[in-house]
């Protein structure tokens, strides 16, 4: 067994070999507890016959363990000062491929088809940068890829966001999009001490395991989207305000918010978050004739 790349002294002596040094800008925080690892790989239920999707390796810590227990790990790198250290730190893994490509750009479906072939169950499981976090998953998400789940690591408030429900404070547009696609929930908090640099930020890890079909059924997923973003732009706001104020023409169709509103059984003095996607589902399909 070769020996952990995530310990503080292997970490430090694969930095200090290659003069590494940390961009702020892209969000680099290494992970150098092994078990914390372990446990994030664990969550995604990889099996031998598992293909792993990774964004943002850093020196190869996660995917190191992502190898061990996958069947192939795929992972995308941003920063070109990476690649030579990953191809030293995983070279007693040739089932681990790194592809140098931003994520928000690569054409991953077409990626997943190349690489992935003959492999049936797939879970993206990363450390993920941390100012990028929220596009990275829509795209996971919207692109319908054919994958099982994400498990992640992101900022502990992003992941009470996530799998927030109605009437908390966290609840918002970005809980209802990701759990129209997913089951959402947080499995592990993690400080940030087990990081090298230490984040300012307390970490989570999510599990988001993707529904065989949205978790409602709306008649236009963009306007659906749309609606819900509307509702929460304003959180002091009503429901009523926030659509009026927020809906292309709302002003001057405020007479159809009402009637939709009444329709769905809402009292437009409440607040966007006290809703639950099965009332921003029916609320939609009420409002979009009059919208689209």
């Amino acid at each position: 067994m070769n020996k952990d790349i995530a310990t503080p002294l292997r970490t430090r002596t694969i930095l200090e070999k290659y003069g590494f040094t940390f961009k702020k800008s892209l969000g680099q925080n290494f992970l150098i507890d092994t078990n914390v690892l372990k446990n994030i790989v664990d969550h995604a239920g990889l099996t031998n016959n598992t293909g792993a999707i990774e964004i943002g390796p850093g020196i190869g810590a996660l995917t190191e363990q992502l190898a061990r227990k996958s069947k192939k790990v795929v992972a995308f790198e941003i920063d070109q000062r990476l690649l030579p250290i990953l191809k030293d730190t995983l070279a007693p893994y040739p089932n681990a491929k790194i592809i140098h490509a931003d994520v928000l750009k690569a054409d991953v479906g077409e990626i997943i088809n190349e690489e992935f072939a003959g492999i049936n169950d797939i879970m993206v499981v990363a450390n993920l940068p941390y100012y990028v976090t929220t596009p990275i998953i829509m795209k996971l998400l919207e692109e319908n890829l054919p994958i099982r789940g994400i498990v992640v690591m992101l900022q502990k408030e992003v992941a009470d966001r996530i799998s927030a429900n109605p009437g908390s404070k966290d609840y918002g547009s970005l809980s209802i999009a990701v759990q129209y696609y997913t089951k959402a929930e947080t499995v592990m908090v993690v400080p940030k001490t087990v990081f090298v640099p230490q984040p300012n930020v307390d970490s989570a890890v999510i599990r988001l395991i993707k529904r065989d079909k949205p978790a409602v059924s709306v008649i236009d997923e963009e306007f659906f989207f749309v609606v819900t973003r509307a509702s929460f732009a304003q959180r002091r706001k009503t429901i009523l305000n926030n659509l009026t104020s927020q809906l292309p023409n709302g002003k001057e169709l405020k007479d159809h918010i009402m009637a939709a509103l009444h329709g769905a059984d809402i009292d437009p003095g409440r607040r966007g978050e006290t809703l639950s996607i099965e009332e921003f589902a029916l609320l939609s399909n009420l409002l979009y004739p009059n919208f689209r």
